[in-house]
């Protein structure tokens, strides 16, 4: 996996996306001082379940979300805090991004944005958890239909696994960077059902290259791709955001039709360097060490060009 360098710059615009904290990303994100949290830390809503497993908590039980003004524009926001428990969904922390998804649908944002950055459901609040990522998709479908874009942004440690993964895709748009990975079923979850033969979890390369950006990007599975810093992921989302597609029947209908064609055209590849090559990348070993500029112009000139809209 080749990431870039973390930025020494004092504009916050320039941290690194990966490194960064979720309260860094979202107020470096928005226009300057217009970020409003809602559920903060003071008020000290936290799990009622972790205290029983002996686990400590956090007053924001690892979820931060709010508002404020993207290019002058109102947007509701959601960062998830990989370094508390990998982001994973528990009761709290699925109620406040499900509250603040049916408060979008009141107040009509220009968009909002879902930082993602979690390994999944809490095994420890596991039917608290799955019942949030259902509730969460709903409210997502809803906003989609009532015309709001919602975007999702990944580039953090824990990247977007098991419930996340879900989510992600229903989301209007999918920004992703190098560091992201997107996948329902993490590299220790698949080793453990079926074994190292079948996936080496501590094969970090594998891991990038199966799960990635860039792999994400280049089957689709990603809209956009984003270099390392807060600046690069707010400049793609703007772009994003004026690209939802509509959600209706021809969508859904349009987006089944593309993931069974690419069921059959590369079900039966054994890397994900054999569908690289089968798109029309001319040296598929290479695609990992690429940086972002030269992974553009791979996408600019690929035969058949990753598809672009849900």
């Amino acid at each position: 996996m080749a990431m870039s360098p973390v930025s020494l710059s004092a504009d916050p615009l320039d941290q690194s996306w990966y490194e960064a904290s979720a309260r860094a990303r979202l107020d470096a994100l928005v226009d300057p001082g217009t970020f409003e949290e809602f559920l903060g830390p003071e008020q000290r809503v936290m799990s009622p379940h972790l205290p029983a497993f002996d686990l400590p908590r956090a007053f924001d039980d690892g979820i931060v979300v709010g508002r404020g003004r993207f290019d002058g524009s109102l947007v509701l926001l959601a960062a998830q805090e990989g370094r508390f428990m990998g982001g994973a969904f528990g009761e709290i922390h699925g109620a406040k991004l499900v509250g603040l998804l049916r408060a979008a649908l009141q107040v009509k944002p220009a968009a909002v944005l879902i930082l993602f950055d979690t390994g999944g459901v809490r095994l420890q609040e596991a039917n608290a958890g799955e019942t949030a990522i259902a509730e969460i998709m709903r409210a997502i479908a809803d906003l989609r239909r009532a015309g709001v874009p919602v975007i999702g942004l990944i580039g953090g440690r824990a990247g977007c696994y098991g419930g996340g993964g879900l989510i992600a895709g229903t989301c209007s748009r999918l920004v992703v960077s190098e560091g992201g990975r997107i996948s329902v079923s993490g590299p220790e979850v698949i080793e453990t059902n079926r074994g190292a033969e079948e996936f080496d979890s501590r094969d970090r390369a594998l891991v990038w290259r199966t799960m990635g950006g860039k792999h994400r990007r280049l089957i689709g599975g990603a809209d956009a791709f984003a270099d390392d810093t807060i600046r690069a992921f707010r400049d793609v989302a703007r772009e994003q955001i004026g690209k939802a597609p509509a959600f209706d029947l021809a969508t859904l209908e349009a987006e089944q039709a593309r993931l069974e064609a690419r069921l059959d055209r590369f079900g039966d590849a054994r890397d994900a360097t054999e569908i690289w090559g089968r798109l029309g990348v001319n040296d598929p070993a290479a695609v990992p060490g690429l940086d972002t500029d030269r992974f553009d112009a791979l996408l600019a000139r690929l035969p058949e060009a990753p598809h672009d809209a849900r």
